[in-house]
């Protein structure tokens, strides 16, 4: 391939095109890096790559400047003796001296307590991996970045229908006729969307948003809804209110492909009040629904076995099984139909602020497109039952939501609402809908739980149980005798039962605190806990620093390994320089986070084109070497040899079980290359995905891409392939049991584990088997008078998080952010556009620039999230706008809820799964007084600048890299 722009350069020297894959954010796009004498020139999207197809936005293409970046971390380094955490004062090691301390230390913990030792990780892409390596370990104490993310969104949806939005599925844009976008950034999905949108706002589709916020895809819909943020619950119950009114619900699809017709038992005197009436026991292990349910059949007006065959099912009404002594049962359908009596469109106006008539409309025209401009295409395919169908047929109405939705402390029964609303409508798994991507749709719940008690943790010994998992009852948890936590981040407990992804925003608190205990070795990848990564920046900081009464710091070690210097290094006793995306190798796996299409698995790599800068070195290569010298069994023969001479060694060998087939990669598998998905290791896998554009994307029959939950020839094929344990349905949990179980054990009927009497009204009230709305815990605790302002972070679509501040091409679109607030807040405070404000919550206070838009609800205020930084830090200089115009609104939000009067601590967070509330915090806004500073409030120490930190390059970098800057 040829750079045209660099041959007409008569002194041009060797030009070379890399591909490889995009890592400026989560969207991981193929891209073309355009090479001219070693170095960088630009850098295009790959037109070859079926994610992206050539698009690239602003931040893929200013990789560039990535590399190149004054912020990058370029050696190991070790805090000064005698230095204090925080400084930054370090002298530079070898890498030879990291790994022999680290050795040291972990070998000492593994054999003396594993779980002193936690692993916590940012928003990497390799959790299969680093998981692996906390198993291997024995502690119990790793997560990664999901549960301050949008761990409601995945646990809510997958503990609904199966699978969920962002990497495990998506709109069906292609095929929908309308489009329902709620509380996704502009920044999500990038790429990707954009050209879907696209493509279907031109073929005429019509796209509604819902978000307080009218930004990036909601400023092209065709309407604008604002809603009052954490009131999305409250929306969707009555929109589904009003589609069981009208009797839009797709009755079929509900009776066929969820449990809304089987028999709930209704008795509260009884102990098994709100379980399913079964037929038969069989063992269950909460990994798939097995089918001994009964159905109430109109037919003989009695019970029945479910899908048998001619049994037309009642969804509504109450009823007695005369056998047993004749148990009252309902319907799950007829449960939720009594839920939304009362979530009227009035109910909700009152607390979404959209009017009554506009949630009436709504719920019409999404009835109405689904159940009046159905698509049906020629696809026959067979169910689970052995039913032969000649097409595929689809409601066309597609939703798509995000972190807006999840990061609320209601976020986890919200979400559950969504999923119930687009059940109702029957848009699961068909064309113009929601559809899986590959492997997903997995089991409700998936197969993989936790550890069940301290037991599994020993010394020397890799953790018994997975260390995330996905409870289906009580006995799932990890906690000990008392009910009390193992985990230092209290994932697993009663406090929070489904948190699947973990509770990385607690780590520094609970370890500083020593509850539940005190933890020795905090080891942060990615990670900017000392900023943007947590709640309450200004405390989190001090915890970081404080010592006890014999002054050694609370938290004895801490490890961060990060490209950049980032605001957390300065608190580390040992920095690791990562490498960046363009000098190592990456597996974007089927075992981790995928890239799949609707179509079938994808996945990509990541192949170096520039060599490590300094001393860097991947983290992967880290933990492989880690693993090789603490001889985790995983990483050393039964003799103790290594068995890995590094990380891309490592994908390519590493089955998941010996002989097994399955590995890290899933294409050109076997020693021929010629398998697919399953297969032994081909010791030239990397040369195959290099000549195929690190990507390999492989595509179901059509008869298997649709239905997928109660496609027999899917599920069988997943079976083979490793994707599920068994080829049973997936029948979609309208009714959750699961919830029930726990809501059982709080109400002392569940004849196992029982919380502690202190948490009994909480998971009794939380884990409710059907959606349904309740203020955010913080609206119900603080102020809100005085606190009227609901206040919102998002990322700008320039950038992701924290990464991209310190990008010279980047910063000349946004080098500082505003406080966004509607000119109705404005005239009410007097305060004018471009004034200094503050922004106070119950907390804390921020002093910053404001923006008049008339595009936020007037209840909201609103800013772009990790564009403000600390002086000094990311390599930035003193006077730098992220420093002194840009702010976080990290340093107002909780996080833990105010004490009980018994002194517990809970933290600020979904009690049902620990997702983050970051999206909860209330304020109020006034003018900054005329003799203050125009600076941002609060600032810290500048950090200075890191040894072996390169040095600022200068104005070059705002052009073109590898041309002003050669010598």
């Amino acid at each position: 391939m040829q750079d045209p722009i660099a041959h007409s350069d008569s002194t041009v020297g060797r030009v070379e095109v890399k591909e490889t894959t995009c890592y400026m954010c989560a969207c991981r796009c193929g891209i073309r890096v355009h090479m001219r004498d070693g170095e960088v020139r630009y850098i295009d999207g790959n037109p070859n790559h079926p994610l992206n197809k050539g698009v690239i936005c602003a931040k893929g293409s200013s990789g560039i400047m990535k590399q190149y970046s004054p912020g990058r971390i370029t050696t190991p380094l070790r805090r000064k003796a005698g230095a204090e955490r925080g400084a930054s004062e370090f002298e530079t090691i070898s890498w030879d001296e990291a790994f022999a301390m680290l050795e040291e230390r972990l070998g000492r913990l593994r054999a003396e307590d594993p779980k002193k030792f936690a692993l916590f990780t940012g928003r990497d892409q390799m959790q299969a991996l680093t998981g692996l390596f906390a198993k291997q370990f024995g502690t119990p104490n790793y997560a990664a970045h999901g549960g301050f993310c949008s761990v409601n969104m995945a646990a809510g949806m997958i503990y609904t229908i199966g699978g969920s939005f962002w990497e495990f599925g998506g709109p069906d844009l292609d095929r929908a006729k309308l489009f329902v976008m709620i509380g996704t950034a502009e920044d999500h999905h990038s790429n990707p969307l954009k050209i879907a949108i696209s493509e279907f706002k031109r073929r005429g589709g019509r796209f509604i948003s819902v978000n307080p916020i009218r930004t990036g895809y909601s400023a092209i819909a065709d309407e604008w809804v604002p809603i009052k943020p954490g009131t999305d619950g409250a929306l969707l119950m009555a929109i589904s209110h009003e589609i069981l009114k009208q009797g839009l619900f797709d009755r079929d699809f509900l009776i066929r492909y969820t449990n809304s017709a089987e028999l709930v038992i209704d008795d509260p005197a009884r102990n098994d009040h709100g379980l399913f009436y079964r037929a038969e026991m069989h063992v269950e292990e909460g990994c798939f629904d097995p089918e001994n349910k009964l159905w109430w059949d109109r037919n003989i007006d009695g019970p029945i076995s479910t899908h048998t065959p001619g049994a037309d099912p009642r969804l509504m009404g109450s009823y007695k099984l005369d056998m047993d002594d004749g148990i009252p049962v309902k319907p799950a359908f007829q449960l939720l139909k009594e839920r939304l009596e009362s979530c009227t469109p009035e109910w909700a106006a009152e607390i979404t602020g959209i009017p009554a008539e506009t949630i009436r409309r709504l719920a019409h025209e999404m009835g109405v497109t689904a159940r009046d401009q159905k698509i049906e295409l020629p696809i026959p395919w067979t169910d689970c039952w052995d039913n032969e169908h000649q097409s595929v047929t689809g409601n066309p109405v597609a939703f798509h939501a995000m972190r807006g939705m999840a990061a609320h402390s209601n976020g986890f029964q919200t979400i559950r609402a969504l999923a119930v609303l687009m059940t109702l409508l029957g848009t699961i798994d068909r064309p113009g809908g929601f559809r899986h991507k590959a492997p997903f749709p997995r089991p409700i719940p998936p197969c993989a739980k936790p550890p069940h008690g301290p037991e599994a943790v020993q010394p020397n010994t890799p953790l018994d149980g997975m260390p995330l998992g996905w409870p289906a009852k009580p006995e799932d948890l990890f906690v000990d005798a008392d009910g009390g936590p193992v985990r230092i981040d209290k994932a697993f407990s009663w406090e929070y039962p489904l948190s699947v992804h973990g509770l990385m925003h607690n780590v520094i608190t609970n370890a500083w605190r020593g509850d539940p205990y005190p933890i020795d070795t905090l080891f942060l990848f990615m990670a900017n806990m000392a900023w943007n990564s947590s709640m309450n920046t200004s405390e989190t900081r001090k915890m970081l620093v404080d010592k006890d009464v014999e002054g050694k710091y609370k938290i004895p070690f801490i490890v961060v390994c990060d490209t950049f210097s980032s605001e957390t290094v300065a608190f580390a006793d040992l920095v690791l320089p990562d490498t960046s995306y363009l000098e190592r190798h990456d597996a974007l796996s089927m075992l981790d986070r995928p890239i799949s299409e609707f179509d079938g698995p994808v996945d990509a790599v990541r192949i170096p084109v520039l060599p490590p800068k300094g001393e860097c070195k991947p983290f992967q290569d880290v933990l492989i070497e880690l693993g090789s010298r603490l001889k985790l069994p995983a990483f050393v023969t039964a003799e103790g040899a290594r068995k890995f001479r590094d990380y891309p060694d490592f994908i390519v060998n590493y089955e998941t079980s010996p002989g097994s087939g399955i590995g890290f990669l899933a294409g050109w598998r076997g020693k021929n290359g010629d398998q697919v998905l399953k297969g032994e290791p081909n010791p030239k896998q990397w040369e195959m995905y290099a000549k195929n554009g690190c990507v390999f994307h492989h595509e179901l029959p059509p008869s298997y891409q649709y239905m997928r939950n109660w496609n027999k020839g899917y599920l069988h094929w997943a079976r083979a392939h490793g994707m599920i344990r068994y080829a049973e349905p997936i029948t979609i949990h309208l009714y959750s049991e699961v919830l029930q179980k726990f809501r059982l054990a709080a109400q002392g009927k569940w004849p196992g584990r029982q919380p502690p009497d202190r948490l009994r009204e909480r998971v009794e009230t939380y884990f409710d088997p059907l959606p349904f709305f309740h203020r955010p815990l913080e609206d119900q605790l603080v102020d809100t008078v005085r606190y009227p302002l609901n206040a919102l972070t998002q990322r700008p679509m320039a950038m992701y998080h924290s990464w991209d501040s310190q990008n010279a091409w980047l910063r000349q679109i946004h080098s500082h952010n505003y406080l966004f607030v509607n000119p109705l807040v404005g005239k009410k405070h007097g305060f004018a556009d471009g004034d200094w404000i503050w922004v106070e919550s119950t907390l804390s206070k921020v002093r910053c620039m404001c923006r008049f838009s008339e595009a936020v609800e007037p209840g909201t205020v609103w800013t772009w999230n990790a564009i403000g930084k600390a002086n000094g830090a990311w390599g930035l200089g003193s006077n730098a706008d992220e420093s002194r115009k840009g702010f976080l609104l990290n340093h107002l939000i909780a996080e833990e809820l105010p004490p009980s009067a018994a002194g517990e601590h809970l933290s600020n967070s979904d009690p049902v799964t620990g997702q983050a509330a970051w999206f909860d915090v209330r304020v109020r806004v006034y003018k900054a007084g005329s003799d203050e500073p125009r600076v941002t409030s609060p600032q810290f120490d500048a950090m200075p600048r890191l040894p072996g930190q390169e040095k600022q390059r200068g104005k070059w970098q705002a052009y073109m890299a590898g041309v002003f800057g050669k010598k």
